[in-house]
């Protein structure tokens, strides 16, 4: 028979404690893990918005040393790609914020029952004509006017209306961008069956043959108005600062318009079912202050929300005095715009 070893009382003594220390360590790194994701948050926002000219790097670096909450970007193309994108994942979307939507797709979300309410510190700073919503799922983050941008260098009589755009001597002058895939496009339909009312389909019929193409973003579009492809451009009034700003160039310039100009409000919304609802709410309440506000005119070009001092450059970037809020748009009319305008 073999004889049974009995282990030394030292020896097990010696075991139970390193497995006492190995379970503490390992509670220490779960709650580190833990701790860790309490400090992430996640938004999902557009393109430019993240890239290294964008807002994305300031505002990460900034809202992190102030708050040690770190930032995870997800872009999704333009804000319409964002948008449905949110729409189908629905409850499962892995976002705390989307950011960068504006009012000509607010309806889509607003009715999708995905946003919560909130009301960020700093609030009551908001220029009351931006406020799109007394409940706060939306919060504004700037703003802007859509316009037709032109070198000046080539075209020496800019258009002074929309109808002035239908002039053959603007024949495939116009670098445009698809309302389907893009919230510029998408506002400038609006401003279009704003001022044309029911006739907005004749007026595209008329004004079809000044546009070189549609493109489905505005990065495309202006890069390729920037490469001398056409002269024109749907932009921002805002658009010229950033020539003067960083090229110390005031060739390129908005055109203003008689019959008014639609405005663009972006925001933020913060998502019922986000994981991070603590720290999203701390980074709304950042949105609105001027930390995050004075980063705005000259990485996103548009302006802030909130009554600070603008870059000098600006001076050259006009506000309508005829603004215009687009009423809804629907997907049967924009599926009327594409069989007229894409063939």
């Amino acid at each position: 028979m073999q004889r049974k070893k009995i282990m030394p009382k030292f020896i097990i003594l010696f075991l139970l404690a390193a497995i006492v220390v190995l379970a503490s360590c390992q509670k220490g790194r779960a709650q580190n893990a833990q701790s860790n994701q309490g400090q992430n948050l996640v938004i999902w926002t557009y393109d430019s918005f993240t890239s290294d000219w964008g807002p994305g790097p300031d505002v990460s670096r900034i809202f992190e040393e102030k708050t040690g909450i770190k930032i995870t970007w997800v872009s999704h193309g333009d804000a319409g790609s964002v948008v449905s994108r949110l729409l189908m994942e629905g409850e499962k979307a892995k976002a705390d914020i989307i950011l960068g939507l504006d009012q000509n797709l607010a309806d889509r979300v607003t009715e999708s029952n995905l946003l919560e309410p909130y009301k960020p510190a700093g609030a009551e700073n908001i220029l009351p004509e931006l406020i799109l919503d007394s409940d706060f799922r939306l919060i504004p983050m700037d703003y802007s006017f859509f316009a037709i941008v032109y070198d000046s260098e080539v075209v020496t009589n800019p258009p002074a209306s929309l109808n002035d755009l239908t002039n053959p001597r603007f024949a495939k002058s116009l670098i445009l961008i698809d309302p389907r895939t893009s919230s510029p496009g998408l506002g400038f339909f609006g401003w279009v069956k704003e001022v044309y009312k029911n006739d907005w389909q004749d007026y595209w019929r008329r004004f079809q043959p000044s546009i070189l193409t549609i493109t489905e973003g505005w990065s495309s579009a202006y890069g390729l108005f920037t490469r001398g492809e056409a002269p024109m451009v749907l932009s921002y009034t805002t658009s010229p600062g950033y020539h003067l700003e960083y090229e110390e160039t005031e060739r390129y310039k908005a055109a203003i318009f008689s019959d008014g100009h639609s405005m663009q409000i972006e925001a933020a919304a913060l998502l019922k079912n986000a994981d991070n609802k603590k720290n999203a709410k701390i980074f709304l309440d950042f949105v609105i202050s001027p930390d995050f506000q004075n980063i705005i005119p000259l990485t996103n070009w548009m302006f802030p929300v909130i009554d600070i001092p603008l870059p000098e450059s600006f001076r050259i970037t006009p506000k309508s005095d005829k603004p215009i809020m687009n009423g809804p748009v629907t997907e049967a009319e924009l599926n009327e715009w594409a069989a007229l305008m894409i063939r």
